[in-house]
């Protein structure tokens, strides 16, 4: 049985055969076509290398770095989240409402303070500092999906 094995048809597939003459469709300059760098034997470009143009690696900053397209939020800090009755629902409108934040982008609770009393907070993110106050008021924490990434300006 094991030796009636045969491959599926279409699996094997011929190598390339060069430099075997002009009869073989790949004879002459084998498939490099004509002069230049990647006609050679040793031919062809380095990783990175961007066609003598200064290359990305070298005009990046090497200390300190800051990509812009890293996500930015909007911070709040859990002892300014005391303003607010016990048992409340806290979202991102109510904290624009209230003019706790200002712009439209994501928030992220900071555990800075402490929380007086049981809330139910929603946001993009919490600190796990923030998340330990949270419950340990009694109130609960819950995440609104992915934050998005902010959009990238033009340094």
């Amino acid at each position: 049985m094991l030796d009636r094995l045969k491959a599926p048809r279409g699996a094997k597939k011929r190598i390339k055969v060069v430099g075997r003459g002009r009869g073989s469709g790949h004879g002459k300059t084998s498939g490099r076509g004509h002069k230049g760098a990647n006609a050679r034997a040793s031919g062809g470009t380095r990783p990175g290398f961007e066609g003598g143009q200064m290359p990305l690696i070298r005009r990046i900053p090497k200390r300190g770095f800051t990509f812009i397209s890293k996500p930015k939020f909007e911070i709040v800090s859990l002892e300014r989240l005391n303003c607010f009755s016990s048992g409340s629902e806290v979202t991102p409108e109510l904290l624009k409402k209230e003019r706790l934040i200002r712009k439209r982008l994501p928030v992220k609770v900071l555990g800075d303070g402490d929380l007086k009393h049981p809330l139910t907070i929603k946001a993009h993110a919490f600190s796990r500092s923030a998340l330990e106050k949270i419950k340990k008021a009694g109130g609960t924490a819950s995440t609104m999906g992915e934050a998005p990434l902010a959009k990238t300006r033009k340094p």
